[in-house]
This record gives C-alpha cells, structure tokens and sequence, in this order.
C-alpha cells in the first residue's frame, strides 16, 4: 500500500483525528468533500464495466477472497475525501466478478493506527479458534500505520493485524491481542500482508514488504508468526520500496509441471515510468522462495557507468559560494537521511543536498556561482519528488531554464545527465529547487560532474505483468475451489504519479477487469500469460459485429478482437485507433520495424493536470514471433486493457477524452504489409443499476 500522494501533511493529520474521533463515538463516516454522487454513476469519466467506488477515493484491492458463492473485494478507501487520507477497508461482493454489490465499510481505523492493505483467508480448520458452531470464520490480515508514531520520528509505526468475521464478512471483530506481528527491529517500511495455507507444510504463510524485499514467515494459527526467509535484496527493479507481495502456484501452459510465482509492486520504477507490478518465477517449499536459475541473469542491475570529470560540487564541505534561500536546505548539506524520513540512498559520500529538512511542507532554493559551461555533459545524482518545475535541478543560461530534472519519487538517487554540448562556452548556473509543500515535496541532489561523456544510471532488469501506467497494486483470490482451479487477480487501475489529481471528483480510480493468470515457455523463457476472465462474456450486450465498417455502436464501452497478419519482412505500424468529434485519439498497436507493442495516449484527451500523464507512448518488447498477432482490448469510458499474442503482452491505461471516444477504427502505415482477419466487436453493457 503507498501513500505518496500530494496532500498536506497538515490534513492528513487533521482528518486521522477527525477519523479516529468518529470511528471511537459513532463507528460511521459520511462523505464530506470531494464531489457529491450523482448515484447513477454517469457522471463524466466513470467507468461503466469496471468497479469504482460510490463515492471518494479507492487505490489497492484487498483481501480478496471467495466464500459460499460470493467474491469479496476489500479496497483502501478514504471516505471524507477524493484524495488519499486515513484509510478504511471498503467492501463489495460479487457472484459473477463482473456485477458488484457494494456493502458498507468493513475495517474502520482505530487508536492502533489506519487501515492499510492485506489479505483474508477462509479459516477452515479454524486454527485461529474464532470460528462459531462449526463454521469457518474469515480472516482478514492487514497493516496498521500509525500515523502518530510516524510524525514522532520513529520508524515502528507499521505492525500486522487480524480480524475475522463469523457473518460472510458483514461484520469485523479485531484480535484483542494485535498486533500479531510488531515491528521490533524500527522498519519504516513494513507492510502489505498476504496470507495462504500451504498444504505441504501444514501451514499458514505470509509474504511480507520489508524495505526492498518481501520476508516469508510461518503460523499454525494466524496469531504467532515466525520468519522463515527473505527474497529480492539485489535483484529486479531497483525501484522502491517494495510493496503488496503476492506468492502462489501456477501451472506452466501445455505441460504437467508447476511453478510458484511472486507479485511484488512498486510505487515508482515501473517500465514505462511511475508505479507498476514486477513478478518472479521460481520454487517454494513452505518457508523459502528460491529464483528459477535459468531466470535469474534476466533480473540482475546492471552497474551505473560514470565518466571521469571535473567535480562541479560534491557537497562535502558545506554549500561553498552557493546561496540558500528558504526553509528546505538548512546551513550546510544533509548527513545522508533526515529525521522521519525513508532511507535515502545511492548518493556519493557523507553528504548531499537533501531538501527533506522539516518535512515535505517546507521550501526553498540553492543557486550555485556562475559558471562557464566548457565540457559536453553535466552528470548528477538525482532522487526525491517526481514534481516537473517545482522539485527539480535547472540548468539556467541567459536568465532561462535550458535543463531540468526532477526525482521518481523514490530516496534512491541515480545518476542523470544533461547534453550540453550545444551550449559550450555560455555562462551558466545551476539552482535545485522545492516548492513543493505536500508528499513527496522534496528533492536530493549529489556530485554535479562536468565531463565529455553522458553518465549511465544502473539498469534494472525484472519481468513486468502489465507493461501500461495503470494496473498496480494487483494480488490475487484466495480459496478458489480446486474445481475451477483458476488464478484470479485484479489490480487498482491507477498510477501514484497522477492519481490523486486526475480529473474526476466525485469518486476516484477504478479496478482493471478480473484476469487470469497461467505460465508459458516463450522463447525467453517462462512468462506470465494474463486473460480477462471469461465472465467478461456475460458484459456482451449483442452479437458480434465482424468488421470495422458501420460499426453499429459507440467505441466507448466495446470489447474488440483481431487478427493482423504480416506479411515477409514487415516494417509497419498497425493496430487500432479511437477517435471523436474533438480529433483526439487514443492508439495501440505493434511497430513491426522495432518489434514492440505501443499504446499512445498522448492525445486522448485531457492531459494538463500532470507533467508527465501523456508524456510518451508506452511501449512493451514482443515475447513470441511469427506473422500473426491477435489483439483483445477492452475499451471503456476512460480506460483500454490490451491483451496481445494471447496474453503475453498487456496494457492498461486510463485516459481521459474531453468527448466519449465514439469510433474504432484500424490504422496502418502500408496496406500491402498487413491485412486483419477474424474481426469481433462486442458492444458492453454497464454494471450499475
């Protein structure tokens, strides 16, 4: 579960006692702000087959679980607002996954701290002891944050916490004894329980976020925990920190063998920017989850490769003939991590400017001396905040910003370079800049190095389940009975870059479509194949229209498959297009020259909210070959999931049109190279009532 959204820390603190006050004396919440339903679910932008709350915020599924004929979706919910705040578990329940009932709060904050993401489970055998007349109970797992330990300075404020129901989940009674796993060792990050019964060893097991890696421990009863193991440190993205971890077994497609599988997403790091979920394939034995070996050399970093220079400033001896204006960078440069803050990390040295000094909210500049730009590049280390403009390291030449960087929102600094060579011989200055008073509004900065050669950050090497900005957070069903068999997961249909200021009001994100996941031997090596439920096919609200000519219904709520052949050497761009009467379009296809899938949202629609919402067009490598590719997307209001080559590559992306995109069409830069074939477009029925 993350919590770097733009909101101040002012607020939050105001709304966790407002919280904590309501939930003590009267156990309710009402929405307050945030934009009133309009209870038709029509307002502009809403999904109309994906599940989004009634009203106010929703980021990360949770405990989902199937019991007597009902899925049960959990989600962090903040009630009072459409931004992030303190959260609850919302709830809602589903018979077929693709209609929902919604149901009222499930998990309330307490004195303990908010509701953070987790897990639940059927307690068959009732090892927990809290089931009644024979009936198993459910259990849920999840993370309590106390946010007031969090603003002391500590970084204990994360435990684990039970609670069950005996009502088919209607009703949570919390663990007198919680929290059932403390954090003893001053973890900052500590988090995202989910839980399963491993039927081997007999018992119950927890992947756990620690840091940059998930921790394995074991339980015969839901209440006493042991560590059993660690995985990750080293290995796959260096983005963090890791976050809702996700282990279970797959079969491999077309074969009798098994392998175990672990999700772990990541706020920031994800293959086309922002946050995005890694997976790793490998063996697990009750307590140890050991990496596939002929997998591993495709998740190793590479090392970041740094041309020698002249050392513009380092930092190790105070700011020097820099000015400092404000509140944010102090007398002298940071001694590495500043109070209440998450470990920063990759910078060179003792010291570094870290603009974290009293927190996000405060602010301030530093300007260096005035310099003669003499070499090709200018190298630096860079992390902190992903604010374009507001917390960012400028290059100024004739009283104008010719460079600029901004962080990932991620406290590990990597190295970055601008190309100066065009500007060689012109007088310069460089000045690092917070004004950014909410989450993540600070910036870290090290070693500013002239030199002839661009500096190369470390490359991160890890396998992706989903190559779109919006599919995060994701884990999967537990206790899906042996004879449907399937692996079932869902994710939160948004991005921490942008997902606290997208243009909606009264509600904000929404879930992708339920999928199911497999394994396949590509020629890669084994991937994960990810489909949309076949439930989807109850959405269909006619028969399939076989061409994209006279296309008798709206493309806004519309399932479409086809077939592209290529022809011998194909050097094309093809694949679908959405259009309106306003000419944006959004885009997805494959780019047979470079042999990579595309989705491009850049001119879907609304954008100006966020620098970096439509700052590119995603792209994703093609994991099979051969002349065909098949592609299944499902277009709603405001959002495409892709899946192509039967699953092997997919996209979800949310966007934004000013006007309901209302036409599909193919597009395709040279007729002779492809041709499309077996053509099925299905108009959607919407799920509210």
């Amino acid at each position: 579960m993350n919590y770097y959204q733009n909101i101040n820390k002012i607020i939050i603190r105001c709304a966790t006692a407002l919280a904590i006050l309501l939930v003590a004396n009267a156990c309710t919440n009402e929405p307050s702000t945030g934009g009133e339903p309009t209870g038709a679910y029509n307002e502009q932008h809403r999904p109309q087959f994906h599940f989004t709350p009634p009203q106010q915020w929703m980021n990360d599924p949770n405990g989902m679980v199937y019991y007597e004929g009902e899925y049960h979706l959990f989600y962090q919910h903040y009630p009072d607002s459409n931004v992030w705040g303190p959260m609850h578990w919302g709830h809602a329940v589903s018979a077929d996954l693709v209609t929902w009932e919604q149901l009222p709060i499930a998990i309330y904050p307490d004195t303990l701290g908010l509701i953070f993401s987790g897990s639940a489970v059927v307690d068959w055998n009732n090892t927990s002891g809290f089931g009644q007349d024979s009936v198993p109970p459910l259990v849920a797992i999840y993370t309590y944050h106390n946010m007031d330990g969090e603003r002391d300075g500590s970084n204990d404020f994360q435990t684990q916490a039970i609670a069950y129901s005996n009502d088919k989940g209607r009703t949570w009674t919390k663990y007198e004894g919680n929290p059932v796993i403390p954090n003893t060792e001053n973890i900052r990050d500590f988090r995202d329980p989910k839980v399963f019964w491993h039927e081997v060893s007999q018992q119950w097991v927890m992947a756990l976020a620690v840091l940059d890696r998930v921790r394995i421990y074991n339980s015969k009863n839901l209440k006493e925990w042991t560590l059993g193991s660690e995985f990750g440190m080293g290995i796959g993205s260096d983005g963090r920190p890791w976050e809702c971890p996700d282990l279970f077994q797959l079969p491999i497609e077309g074969s009798d063998a098994q392998k175990w599988v672990m999700l772990v997403s990541l706020g920031a790091g994800g293959y086309n920017g922002g946050s995005a979920t890694q997976y790793f394939v490998g063996d697990f034995d009750g307590s140890t989850f050991t990496l596939d070996p002929a997998l591993a050399p495709q998740y190793q970093m590479t090392k970041p490769v740094v041309p020698n220079g002249d050392v513009f400033a380092d930092f190790e001896n105070g700011y020097g003939d820099w000015t400092v204006e404000g509140n944010a960078f102090g007398d002298a440069p940071a001694k590495g991590t500043l109070s209440g803050q998450r470990d920063v990390e990759g910078y060179t040295g003792a010291y570094l400017v870290n603009s974290f000094l009293n927190g996000d909210a405060s602010t301030g500049k530093l300007s260096s001396p005035q310099f003669t730009i003499n070499k090709n590049h200018i190298n630096f280390q860079i992390g902190g905040g992903l604010h374009p403009k507001e917390t960012c390291i400028n290059l100024v030449v004739d009283g104008k910003v010719a460079r600029t960087a901004t962080g990932d929102n991620n406290e590990n600094l990597k190295w970055a370079s601008w190309d100066v060579s065009d500007l060689k011989g012109k007088s310069a200055t460089i000045e690092i800049i917070d004004s950014h008073e909410a989450g993540w509004g600070h910036i870290n900065v090290d070693q500013i190095v002239f030199a002839d050669a661009a500096a190369e950050p470390i490359r991160s090497q890890t396998l992706w389940i989903d190559y779109g900005r919006d599919n995060y957070a994701g884990v999967t069903w537990s206790d899906i009975p042996a004879e449907d068999g399937r692996r079932l997961f869902i994710g939160w249909m948004s991005n921490w870059q942008y997902a606290t200021i997208v243009p909606t009001f009264a509600w904000r994100s929404a879930m992708t479509l339920p999928r199911v996941l497999s394994l396949k031997e590509t020629p890669q090596g084994l991937r994960l194949v990810t489909k949309p439920v076949k439930e989807t096919e109850q959405l269909r609200a006619g028969d399939a229209h076989s061409s994209f000519e006279n296309v008798p219904f709206a493309a806004n709520q519309m399932e479409a498959k086809a077939t592209f052949e290529m022809a011998e050497n194909c050097q094309s761009k093809f694949g679908l297009v959405l259009t309106n009467a306003k000419g944006e379009t959004y885009r997805v296809g494959f780019d047979a020259a470079k042999n990579e899938f595309f989705s491009d949202r850049t001119n879907a629609g609304k954008k100006d909210f966020s620098d970096v919402f439509a700052e590119n067009i995603h792209t994703a490598p093609r994991l099979t070959t051969g002349n065909t590719i098949d592609f299944h997307v499902f277009f709603d209001v405001a959002s495409a999931e892709v899946f192509a080559d039967g699953g092997l590559t997919v996209f979800t992306d949310i966007y934004f049109p000013n006007e309901d995109f209302n036409k599909v069409e193919v597009f395709m830069e040279n007729a002779d190279e492809v041709k499309t074939t077996n053509t099925a477009l299905y108009p959607i029925k919407r799920i509210w009532k």
